[in-house]
């Protein structure tokens, strides 16, 4: 695996991958132009990518998707610089009429537990706590 990263002037970066592109910027305050995420934003973005492929694939195969599906990621910093991330908390939102409990569950543990190596790898560095919210 491998990503080129290029600077674009200010704080602003374009990362290069096999399947395409992201953009990150910085906040205004260290001067960035606020115009993309930030790289630890970067971070949370590919946990709820990793996770979410996952889930989808698995209900997939259990013909139980959702109409709907979002992901909330939050992260925990330590206020001491290099700020490291200290926990995470993943909130599955899933809209749907006849929404099976169990088969979203089985899913979404299958994916913390066995498949996304993003969050095997983030599980090392700090506690992720998955959370499932079913909505009608």
């Amino acid at each position: 695996m491998k990503v080129i990263t290029e600077w674009k002037g200010n704080m602003l970066f374009k990362a290069h991958g096999k399947n395409g592109y992201a953009v990150m910027d910085a906040s205004g305050d260290v001067g960035g132009q606020e115009s993309a995420p930030s790289p630890k934003e970067m971070i949370l973005a590919g946990l709820a990518g990793c996770t979410g492929m996952d889930v989808v694939s698995i209900l997939k195969k259990m013909r139980a998707l959702p109409e709907k599906m979002d992901i909330v990621v939050e992260a925990s910093l330590a206020d001491e610089f290099p700020k490291p991330f200290t926990s995470f908390t993943v909130l599955f939102r899933f809209w749907g009429e006849a929404l099976d409990r169990e088969k979203i569950h089985k899913a979404v543990t299958l994916s913390h537990e066995k498949y996304c190596g993003v969050s095997a790898t983030l599980s090392r560095a700090a506690a992720i706590d998955f959370r499932i919210e079913l909505n009608p």
